[in-house]
Parts: C-alpha cells; sequence; structure tokens
C-alpha cells in the first residue's frame, strides 16, 4: 500500500501562483509514475499532468499547458505541481495520484494510487 499526501494549496489571486507537493510512501517511489488531477465542484475528474518515473517526460493537459508544470526529487519521495498565470477556472481540488505501470500514462484507470486531494482557489 501506497500513502499519498498532498499539500500547499490555498487561495490566490488570478495572475498568481502556487506550488503544490504530493509526498508518496514505499521505497519504490523512484519507479512510479506520478500524476495531478483536479475536480472542481459539479464537474468531473480532469487530468493535469504526469511526469515519468525518472523525470525525463511530462505530459500536460492543454487547459494548463506552458503555465504549470511538475517535477520530482526521487530522494525525497516528492513531486510537485508549479502552478504559474493562475486562472479562476483552475479552482478545484487538485490530487496526486500514482501509477506503478511501466508504461507511460495518462488515463486515471491506470493510477493506483490516489490523495486526498488539497484545495485551490483562484480569486478573480
Amino acid at each position: 500500500q501506497v500513502q499519498v499526501v498532498e499539500s500547499g494549496g490555498g487561495l490566490v489571486q488570478a495572475g498568481g501562483s502556487l506550488r503544490l507537493s504530493c509526498a508518496a510512501s514505499g521505497r519504490s517511489f523512484s519507479t512510479y509514475g506520478m500524476g495531478w488531477f483536479r475536480q472542481a465542484p459539479g464537474k468531473e475528474r480532469e487530468f493535469v499532468g504526469v511526469i515519468r518515473w525518472n523525470g525525463g517526460r511530462t505530459y500536460y493537459a492543454d487547459s494548463v499547458k506552458g503555465r504549470f508544470a511538475i517535477s520530482r526529487e526521487n530522494g525525497k519521495n516528492t513531486v510537485y505541481l508549479q502552478m504559474n498565470s493562475l486562472k479562476p477556472e483552475d479552482t478545484a481540488v487538485y490530487h496526486c495520484a500514482v501509477s506503478t505501470s511501466s508504461r507511460f500514462v495518462s488515463d486515471p484507470d491506470e493510477f493506483d494510487y490516489w490523495g486526498q486531494g488539497t484545495q485551490v482557489t483562484v480569486s478573480s
């Protein structure tokens, strides 16, 4: 079992920045793909981005491309989501997820462990 805990959410004005962190337990963190997803009230869960186990590849949703960036520190079992130029439509609960698959995946069904999420609110 892998425990996943997000942190760093909060309230920010439009145009501002936030950095979310996600800590995952286990000795195999460096082999996991890590993804970020978000869910706004009344909406379905949405893919945000994913990073390969070694950080060598990332992939983002069009809605955040150029504004958000995912990075990771395997020595700290932590992955980050740097969010810049935030917009009110970025308001959501952001979830971090672990994929134990060897493939580079973005489908939420391919992720095995999920955190409880952290709230991000962007005011206009």
